[in-house]
């Protein structure tokens, strides 16, 4: 059986793929976003999510590497994590009211047959116009610190989401319909992997 590398920390990618039965062995990267400058959103994270993927594959002769990077895209500024609480809080009031764009870069290499494919996935996300306050203690749980664009749909920030249109699960950090499309045209299939 092929083996399947997340090369992400990311929990909820790592959730989304035991849920379609994929088991993968999880190495995370440790790549240093800082050397990608792009302001194109789509590159950006479909050049972190393959630097991710490709760091982790020096280590490997054989097997599938997925990478992933999101960004969240709100009036032409790009919102990766936010640093601190005080970031978060003045993002969601940018973001209140008003609707963006969650990009996310699948990075798929097959070291098996020195192939790859890089996908991004696109949702439009639209934000609840919540109150301060609202902002203030979700921004205390915590739970934004850890996310591109300062929310958690899967968890108390889906609340503040009025809706989507789009991939849900790429809002989360991985399409499962993008990833099922790049395993295919590597000649793989998601079963491949039970």
């Amino acid at each position: 059986m092929t083996k399947f590398i997340l090369a992400s920390a990311s929990p909820a990618r790592l959730k989304l793929l035991k849920m379609i039965g994929i088991n993968p062995q999880v190495e995370v990267s440790n790549y240093d976003e800082s050397l990608v400058d792009l302001l194109n959103p789509h590159n950006l994270v479909n050049s972190l999510a393959e630097n991710k993927a490709s760091t982790v594959a020096q280590n490997h002769r054989d097997g599938l590497i997925l990478g992933c990077d999101s960004v969240l895209a709100v009036n032409g500024e790009i919102y990766g994590k936010p640093e601190n609480e005080k970031e978060a809080i003045n993002r969601w009031r940018k973001m209140r009211g008003n609707v963006g764009k969650l990009y996310t870069g699948h990075a798929l290499l097959d070291l098996n047959h020195n192939q790859k494919v890089v996908k991004c996935g696109i949702t439009e996300v639209y934000f609840a116009d919540v109150d301060d306050d609202t902002i203030v203690a979700y921004v205390a749980t915590g739970e934004p610190l850890k996310c591109a664009g300062s929310f958690a749909l899967e968890g108390r920030g889906g609340f503040l989401i009025d809706k989507i249109i789009g991939c849900h699960s790429n809002v989360i950090g991985l399409s499962l319909p993008l990833l099922r499309q790049m395993l295919s045209e590597l000649n793989y299939r998601v079963t491949d992997f039970w």
